[in-house]
Parts: C-alpha cells; structure tokens; sequence
C-alpha cells in the first residue's frame, strides 16, 4: 500500500521560511511525476511546484522566485523549501505523485497526501 507523508507545516510570519518533506513509502515501482499542491479556504487547489516525469520543475507564477522545489530519488521524498512567505501562501499543502506499483508496473495511479497546514500570519 503505497502512502504519501509530508511533514514541516506551521505558523509563519509574513516574511519568514518553512521547509515542507514528502515521503512516499510502499510497493512502489516508478514514480513519474511528483509536487505540491495547496488549497486556500473557499478556492480550488492548485499546483505549486512539481516534478514532470521528465525532471523539470514546475512552478505556480505566485510562487517562482520564493519557493524551490527539489528530490532525493533515493528515498523518494521531494520537499519545498518555501521563503518570503506572504499571508496569500496560507492553504493546506497536498503533496502529490503519479506512480505505478510494484503489483501493477504497467499502470499508473494518482496519489495524495493528507495535508499538512501553513498558516502565514503576524
């Protein structure tokens, strides 16, 4: 069973920095496409930066500039490292991944964290 576990949420000043982690653990064969996502309360969510499956980075405009995404394939975990934090970066972050499975190699699936608050405020 395949889990995605991010951790590194919290309070933060306007100004200040957090750094987010994803691990995704299980029966996992391929990882094609692995990022971050955020949903704002009363609006959609919405990618903040991500792996493609060709290893470039994808960036939410809002953010390109403040926040790097960056990988450790090794243990399959990706992370944000999120600066000049402003109160508009306050949602709940999803970390996301499209993987195929080791009982499955020739498909491929959608898989969501549980999210993990960032509340940006004085």
């Amino acid at each position: 069973q395949v889990q995605l576990v991010e951790s590194g949420g919290g309070l933060v000043q306007p100004g200040g920095s957090l750094r987010l982690s994803c691990a995704a653990s299980g029966s996992i064969f391929k990882i094609y496409t692995m990022g971050w996502y955020r949903q704002a309360p009363g609006k959609q969510r919405e990618l903040v930066a991500a792996f493609t499956s060709g290893g470039i980075t994808n960036y939410a405009d809002s953010v390109k500039g403040r926040f790097a995404i960056s990988r450790d394939n090794a243990k399959n975990t990706v992370y944000l490292q999120m600066n000049s934090l402003k109160p508009e970066d306050t949602a709940v972050y999803y970390c996301n991944a499209v993987l195929s499975e080791l009982s499955n190699m020739g498909n491929y699936k959608n898989f969501w964290g549980q999210g993990t608050q960032v509340t940006v405020s004085s």
